[in-house]
C-alpha cells in the first residue's frame, strides 16, 4: 500500500465548510490516543452537522420525514499522525464526486496545519421504506453540486 501524501489547511479550497472538534476523553484509549473506530463517529456528527451548514438541508428531516437513507456503502480512514484527548481537529468535507444514486465524501481532520486522519464515504441515498438505491433526489443533487462548485 503506497503512502498518501498529507495536504496543509493552505491546501483546502477557500469554500471549502470546515467544523472545530475537541477530542474527548471518551473517546480515546488508554494511551489518550482517540480510540480508531470513534474517528468514524466524529466524522459521523460532522457529516451530519455539515447538511445543514454548508447544504442548507435538514438532515434528520431527509431521513425522520423524507424517508431518505444517506448511509455508506464504503467507509475507509487513513490515520496519518495521532490525535489526543484534549485536542482540536478542524475537520473539512469535500465533495469528491456525484453519481445518479451516490456521492462521495473525502473529510480531512487538520490538527494545526496539518492532516492528522483522511476518511472518505460514499453514501448511497435509498428509499428507507423500499429499503433499495433511489436516484439523489434533485435538491440534494443540485446542493451537492453547488457545493462541489464553491470548492473548486
Amino acid at each position: 500500500m503506497s503512502r498518501i501524501e498529507r495536504i496543509r489547511v493552505e491546501d483546502l479550497a477557500p469554500g471549502v465548510w470546515r467544523t472545530r472538534v475537541m477530542i474527548r476523553f471518551g473517546q480515546c484509549d488508554p494511551a489518550g490516543i482517540v480510540y480508531t473506530p470513534n474517528y468514524f463517529d466524529i466524522f459521523n456528527s460532522v457529516i451530519e452537522d455539515w447538511y445543514p451548514a454548508a447544504l442548507g438541508l435538514d438532515y434528520h428531516a431527509l431521513i425522520r420525514d423524507r424517508r431518505l437513507g444517506v448511509g455508506y456503502a464504503h467507509a475507509s480512514a487513513d490515520f496519518l499522525i495521532p490525535g489526543f484527548m484534549g485536542e482540536h481537529l478542524d475537520v473539512a468535507v469535500v465533495v469528491a464526486n456525484i453519481g445518479r444514486a451516490s456521492f462521495g465524501l473525502t473529510l480531512h481532520a487538520m490538527k494545526g496545519e496539518e492532516e492528522a486522519v483522511r476518511g472518505r464515504f460514499v453514501v448511497v441515498t435509498t428509499s428507507l421504506d423500499a429499503h433499495k438505491a433511489v436516484p439523489i433526489p434533485a435538491d440534494l443533487k443540485a446542493a451537492l453540486e453547488a457545493y462541489q462548485e464553491r470548492c473548486r
